[in-house]
């Protein structure tokens, strides 16, 4: 069964996203149809740790764009809460329709998301360390020392 862009109705076309995952592509206006599933593969690119990503959709709202696969409106939700929104058929899960560019700033923000977490670990593990000191002795007689 053909597909066709929900923005400017031309066929999509299969093709791989570097090189690893297969997408459904406009040649025209260069957006890109994910099955449901193949958001969070996209996401994993650049941050797997599916637990720690929060919740998918916000705010969502009904668009006049239609689902390639079964026609019925896409809804518009604010991704992750972050400042990107994204168009999605939520109502029979088929997919995710990302605009030109959009794919890029997934990537970026998981990026981001990455970092955040791999600080809160490292904060979190010398903060455990700092606490195993000062259940040390001398640790409290250094401090005190300090204070003679």
């Amino acid at each position: 069964m053909a597909l066709n862009c929900p923005k400017c109705q031309t066929e999509l076309v299969r093709r791989y996203y570097k090189g690893i995952l297969e997408v459904d592509s406009c040649p025209a206006c260069r957006g890109m149809w994910l099955d449901f599933e193949e958001l969070d593969h996209l996401e994993d690119l650049s941050f797997d740790q599916d637990d720690f990503k929060g919740s998918l959709v916000h705010y969502p709202d009904k668009t006049s764009c239609c689902c390639p696969h079964c026609g019925g409106p896409l809804t518009e939700f604010q991704y992750r809460l972050y400042s990107l929104k994204l168009d999605a058929c939520l109502t029979e899960k088929h997919g995710f329709w990302l605009d030109y560019g959009e794919d890029v700033r997934v990537l970026e923000l998981m990026d981001r998301h990455k970092d955040h977490y791999e600080r809160k670990i490292s904060a979190e593990a010398e903060w455990m360390q700092f606490l195993e000191k000062i259940k040390t002795g001398s640790f409290l007689n250094n401090f005190r020392d300090f204070f003679k």
